[in-house]
């Protein structure tokens, strides 16, 4: 073995992780130090502990729990708290962090137990402002409209959301003291709406927004647009759908049928 070679085999990783056994009981940290290997990311370190659940005390202990899926920042499941930042434990690699790395639960989502949150909330959120294209799929209604391709491009982005919940864990005005559904739901709102066939149902979801939970709540931190993964332009999103529920608060008012978009 070359010096190199033994060097790196010396070398540890320390993380601090917060547990929690279940969803009613307290939190706990608990420390572990696992040997270093290059390219490592939080995913395999937690693979790592999980197959040989030892603190850095030399205690046994039970395996760490998290979410993942599809390990390629994708699907959104493996979202936590890292040295204080939320983000994809996937792409977050060990020699970018400051040790001890901290892993941490989003706080915003019910804890279940360790860093698995429940993400309820945010999926009741999307049935809310009917996060769909309301068309009947069992039979052929032939090419549907067209869409411009300069919309198509901006649509594209927005559509890039995987729900991972990073921008509802990063914005103040998401907790247990308000019903506000998140930036992420706001630009959701803009995606379907500009959709051609999405577009039939714009004043409801324009109605359920402008309600209890809505675009008034936010609070126009823009912490939302720079916690993204996927760089979603999130505030030009809120900024499209306070345009749009302020045209629609006139149309209600005036009782006009006139569309404006």
């Amino acid at each position: 073995m070359s010096e190199q070679q033994t060097a790196t085999a010396q070398k540890t990783v320390v993380f601090d992780i917060q547990r929690q056994d279940t969803a009613t009981s307290s939190s706990y940290t608990e420390r572990f130090e696992i040997p270093y290997r290059p390219n490592m990311n939080v995913i395999s370190a937690l693979m790592e502990i999980r197959r040989n659940p030892v603190n850095a005390k030399g205690e046994k202990t039970t395996p760490v729990n998290w979410d993942m899926n599809c390990l390629e920042e994708v699907c959104g499941a493996c979202s936590m708290v890292i040295n204080g930042r939320p983000r994809q434990s996937c792409t977050a690699l060990v020699d970018q962090l400051t040790q001890p790395i901290k892993l941490e639960p989003m706080r915003t989502f019910p804890v279940v137990r360790d860093l698995i949150v429940d993400r309820e909330f945010m999926f009741d959120s999307l049935k809310r402002i009917k996060a769909w294209v309301p068309i009947d799929g069992t039979y052929d209604l032939g090419e549907g409209p067209r869409m411009p391709e300069r919309k198509r491009q901006w649509a594209y982005e927005l559509s890039k959301c995987m729900t991972c919940g990073v921008c509802l864990e990063a914005c103040p005005n998401v907790n247990d003291k308000t019903n506000f559904m998140g930036p992420a739901l706001m630009s959701q709102v803009r995606l379907f709406n500009a959709h051609p066939t999405g577009a039939m149902n714009k004043d409801e979801r324009l109605a359920t927004v402008m309600a209890d939970g809505g675009i008034t709540e936010c609070g126009n931190s823009q912490n939302c647009v720079v916690a993204c993964p996927k760089g979603i332009p999130l505030t030009t999103s809120i900024g499209a759908i306070g345009r749009a529920t302020t045209i629609q608060m006139f149309k209600n008012f005036f009782g006009s049928d006139h569309q404006v978009d």
